[in-house]
């Protein structure tokens, strides 16, 4: 027969908490993305000397953009891939074209590392095509990885299904 309220409530709070926990996995692994792409991003620039100059001159912005990236999907796990992938675009084209902006408060903060790793330093065309090379790369991986894991991108959420409404 049907199936009483209270049932239902308690399925809904099961699944709530099973999403719960799956979306801290999700966030824990988009974390330790983060952290992969600063590692290789500040390596890439501590060792240019030692790497191959196409490596040394562009994979340290690429990599900050995959960090972007990363770090947008650690926040929107239930989103959709395309939500980051077009918000880490946008960022990352809207701190590079904040370069052409000189004034002395922001080029003080620019003379800092933090804020230099961060900020830029000066607007280059080619940190665009770098940033969406990276972008692109995170993405393609992303999505690669969630097709083998078997995951959707998009969840439906049981309190969103009108069936129990």
């Amino acid at each position: 027969m049907g199936r009483t309220r209270k049932s239902v409530d308690v399925d809904r709070k099961t699944n709530r908490n099973t999403g719960v926990k799956s979306r801290w996995k999700a966030r824990a692994v988009y974390l330790a993305a983060v952290l992969v792409a600063i590692l290789l991003g500040l390596g890439s620039r501590t060792f240019s000397s030692w790497l191959p100059e196409f490596v040394a001159n562009h994979f340290g912005d690429a990599l900050w953009a995959c960090m972007i990236y990363f770090g947008l999907r650690m926040l929107w796990v239930d989103r959709r891939l395309s939500v980051a992938l077009w918000g880490s675009l946008l960022f990352c084209f809207a701190i590079e074209f904040s370069q052409m902006y000189q004034a002395p408060w922001i080029n003080s903060i620019r003379a800092t590392t933090l804020g230099g790793l961060v900020l830029g330093k000066g607007f280059l065309t080619a940190d665009l095509i770098r940033y969406t090379v990276g972008i692109a790369v995170s993405w393609a991986l992303d999505q690669g990885c969630q097709r083998l894991a078997g995951i959707t991108t998009r969840t439906t959420h049981i309190d969103d299904d009108e069936s129990f409404k």
